[in-house]
């Protein structure tokens, strides 16, 4: 297999029959030491993250693949922390589809002055551009059309399939009593027919959850919920 991406969390591998292999790291996002997911900078290195991170992401895409939600997912193993999935094209350089039910962190942070921290948030979705040294602005439906990275209608389905997927999550964590205030997406169209389904991962790296008001660290979700 050949190496084609080094990436902040996880490293990314062409296989010889053209799927990918992702393999996951015990680095998560985060300033100063202090984890972020909304971060675009690895902030800390924990042991154990890599894998917990995969056990969350395997229970998450395989409970989407049983409601028939598109995903890249086709297989995980947990001992090698790898993860196989189907050849998927970007949009541009990369989207950042985050879906808010509490305010708080970035949306805090611009929308403080009309927003409370941890007011309830109907499944809001934003997007944001992959882009560091722009610290990953946020984008409306809009110009994604106009500089031709999604049209209006790709835009729609990425919107309904960010909801959808949110909800499941969100349910899924409900039933340990955990509350899920936000969480980060990845979008992609398969190589093969053009659909969008969802990539990369699910797991405590891109998500903000609490429990009785607590927030849970990614490690402790893993063992909280699974």
């Amino acid at each position: 297999m050949e190496l084609k991406y080094t990436g902040k969390t996880k490293d990314v591998y062409e296989l010889e029959d053209g799927n990918y292999l992702l393999q996951f790291k015990d680095d998560v996002t985060g300033t100063d030491g202090v984890f972020d997911p909304g971060a675009n900078t690895v902030g800390l290195s924990m042991e154990g993250a890599g894998r917990a991170g995969l056990k969350l992401t395997k229970y998450f895409f395989e409970t989407l693949k049983a409601k028939g939600i598109p995903t890249h997912y086709i297989d995980a193993d947990i001992e090698q922390r790898t993860m196989t999935v189907k050849p998927a094209e970007v949009f541009g350089n990369g989207l950042e589809v985050i879906c808010r039910y509490r305010a708080v962190g970035s949306f805090l942070r611009r929308y403080g002055l009309y927003a409370e921290e941890g007011q309830q948030l109907d499944a809001f979705v934003e997007v944001t551009l992959k882009d560091d040294a722009r610290e990953d602005p946020p984008i409306s439906e809009d110009a994604l059309d106009m500089l031709g990275i999604l049209s209006k209608d790709e835009y729609q389905v990425l919107k309904e399939l960010t909801q959808k997927i949110g909800n499941v999550v969100k349910e899924e964590l409900a039933k340990k009593d955990i509350e899920l205030y936000d969480i980060k997406f990845e979008f992609g169209r398969t190589d093969a027919d053009k659909q969008i389904v969802l990539i990369d991962e699910i797991s405590g790296g891109n998500m903000r959850a609490y429990k009785d008001g607590e927030y849970i660290e990614p490690l402790d979700l893993e063992k909280m919920f699974l």
